[in-house]
């Protein structure tokens, strides 16, 4: 049988076609839906490229980095492997989509979101009597644009540097770059949360020991996390996203030393929260912070692109110096549902 992937010329044009990437560019060439029943089930376009070539990507066998440069096709597929082991280190361990509402794609570098500030009133679900006017909700246009910051690292080596390296090994230090992208968009999103996105909605922010939290600055209780979480009335605290320094404190609670929560974390990674909120820590949060957000109404993620790499460099000039890049930027939705607490 013949298979259509075998046949599709590649080129590097194909990293230019405008509202695609390269894997969406070879799924529209070759529908992955079409090898349903087949040997080739399961893979997706850029995966039967490297079958088509024989590149073997992973694992203990894998191939050396030189494989992708055997033929002028097969280099063509260097760039989107560097772009897909980057995305990969970037959703390890990626907490962004626990502290994010919603993602919004955009094609250019200027966003502006919505808003809504609703009074007391106004988020009463009052009786509408017969003839009487509903009460209204406005929604509006944020006055300041987000701002959406490219973060990357530049790939430098050169082809004899690494051409005999397996390129399981390789992708290991292109994860490790990914990780360190994805550390810098959160901390963008925790400085966001924290000081707003430049619309005056900075997040509320309480001290322990000055009311309403009772206790002594530079300790933390149970009690004080109540007095927290007392505050996000009508929103609901689900999440928390703590320092080490105050995970610490936080888990040196009696509350949370609750066999069956040691239990759960033993068996499954994941720890029970008293308060009902999925516990988080982050270096990447200030020393003595505990920031409190209803996840489903607190953050917006804006991304202006995917991971991006220069793949002319990659191509024809076999490595040297790439720059490997994503742009995004984060919006407040609704202030009161992310607020911060000082130890």
């Amino acid at each position: 049988m013949t298979y259509k992937f075998n046949e599709i010329k590649l080129d590097k044009g194909m990293y230019g076609e405008s509202g695609r990437n390269f894997s969406q560019v070879l799924e529209k060439l070759d529908p992955s839906e079409e090898y349903k029943g087949s040997a080739y089930e399961g893979l997706d376009a850029f995966q039967r490229q490297l079958k088509r070539f024989d590149i073997k990507a992973r694992g203990a066998g894998s191939d050396a980095v030189e494989k992708f440069f055997r033929t002028t096709e097969s280099s063509v597929l260097f760039p989107e492997y560097v772009a897909r082991s980057v995305r990969q280190g970037m959703e390890d361990e990626n907490i962004l989509p626990a502290i994010t509402a919603t993602v919004t794609k955009i094609d250019g570098m200027d966003y502006r979101s919505i808003y809504s500030v609703p009074t007391s009133d106004e988020k009463s679900l009052r009786r509408v009597e017969e003839g009487a006017s509903i009460p209204q909700t406005e929604v509006k246009v944020r006055e300041n644009l987000v701002k959406l910051h490219k973060r990357g690292r530049m790939l430098v080596a050169s082809y004899e540097a690494v051409r005999f390296q397996k390129l399981d090994l390789f992708s290991v230090m292109l994860k490790q770059i990914g990780a360190q992208i994805m550390r810098m968009h959160l901390d963008d999103a925790i400085d966001v949360i924290i000081n707003g996105d430049g619309n005056d909605n900075a997040a509320e922010s309480f001290s322990v020991g000055t009311s309403p939290i009772s206790g002594a600055a530079g300790t933390l209780t149970y009690n004080q996390l109540l007095e927290f979480w007392s505050e996000f009335d009508p929103y609901t605290l689900n999440t928390l996203l703590v320092s080490p320094d105050a995970m610490l404190q936080i888990l040196r609670c009696s509350e949370f030393q609750n066999p069956l929560t040691g239990l759960n974390f033993q068996g499954t990674g994941q720890l029970s929260n008293p308060l009902g909120a999925k516990l988080l820590k982050s270096a990447a949060v200030g020393t003595g912070t505990v920031i409190g957000l209803d996840r489903a109404y607190a953050l917006e993620m804006i991304s202006a692109s995917d991971v991006a790499v220069e793949y002319d460099r990659l191509i024809d000039r076999q490595l040297e110096r790439a720059a490997i890049t994503s742009i995004s930027g984060f919006s407040k939705l609704y202030t009161e549902a992310a607020k911060v607490l000082n130890i």
